[in-house]
């Protein structure tokens, strides 16, 4: 069965492997320095890395989509991810960047957000609602607690009692009945991926540092 995707395009079940997204991005601007705020992120031209020493998530689900954007010339792009999700989150140490290249005169530009590094949980990063697009992920550890492998990702949110927050429909169509995971709990450790796009209701980010850097200088 075939579903609507973002920007009309269509396709078939992708089905994705055991590799669950780990980490969050923010947004900038004013409502960062304020601690919280709603965020919801497109896809641009460009991808960012995001890691974190620590990330402990409950009410985990993850499912394929394909991701549609443009780059600054207008083209159009698809980007198969594996789209996961948490109905809570509390990472450690989170580092995100993003390298913007071939600047006139500059060169290469790396804008580095850093939060939430503590060993105390109150003062570490706190995600409600989360989603991540990844495409790439290394952790160093994984522990799932209650997990099902093989299920319906609409049978992931709490309308059908599945463990996530469920899909995150408008305009980030995916197969309903396509392959998913779920988990009641996941654990991750040493975390290092790559990803399109974030979708959150909140963000709290303790200890927010943003900074701007010459060269190519991400967090891994």
């Amino acid at each position: 069965m075939e579903s609507q995707v973002r920007g009309g395009t269509r396709w078939k079940r992708f089905a994705v492997v055991m590799v669950p997204s780990v980490a969050a991005t923010a947004c900038i601007g004013i409502a960062l320095a304020q601690g919280a705020l709603a965020a919801s992120f497109s896809v641009s031209g460009q991808s960012f890395k995001v890691s974190a020493k620590e990330l402990h998530g409950k009410g985990f689900a993850q499912y394929g989509a394909i991701d549609n954007g443009y780059t600054l010339a207008g083209k159009q792009t698809l980007h198969p991810v594996a789209v996961s999700s948490f109905k809570t989150a509390t990472i450690e140490s989170m580092c995100q960047s993003v390298v913007t290249p071939d600047i006139p005169i500059l060169g290469s530009v790396t804008l580095t957000l850093t939060a939430g590094n503590s060993s105390d949980e109150s003062k570490q990063v706190q995600a409600d609602n989360l989603y991540i697009d990844v495409e790439d992920l290394g952790a160093e550890k994984a522990v799932f607690s209650g997990i099902d492998i093989g299920v319906a990702a609409g049978d992931t949110g709490p309308a059908k009692d599945g463990k996530g927050p469920g899909m995150k429909g408008g305009k980030e169509q995916a197969n309903p009945y396509g392959f998913a995971q779920q988990a009641e709990k996941a654990d991750l450790y040493g975390v290092k991926q790559t990803a399109w796009a974030t979708t959150a209701g909140t963000f709290t980010l303790p200890g927010l540092s943003m900074k701007l850097s010459a060269g190519s200088k991400e967090c891994y």
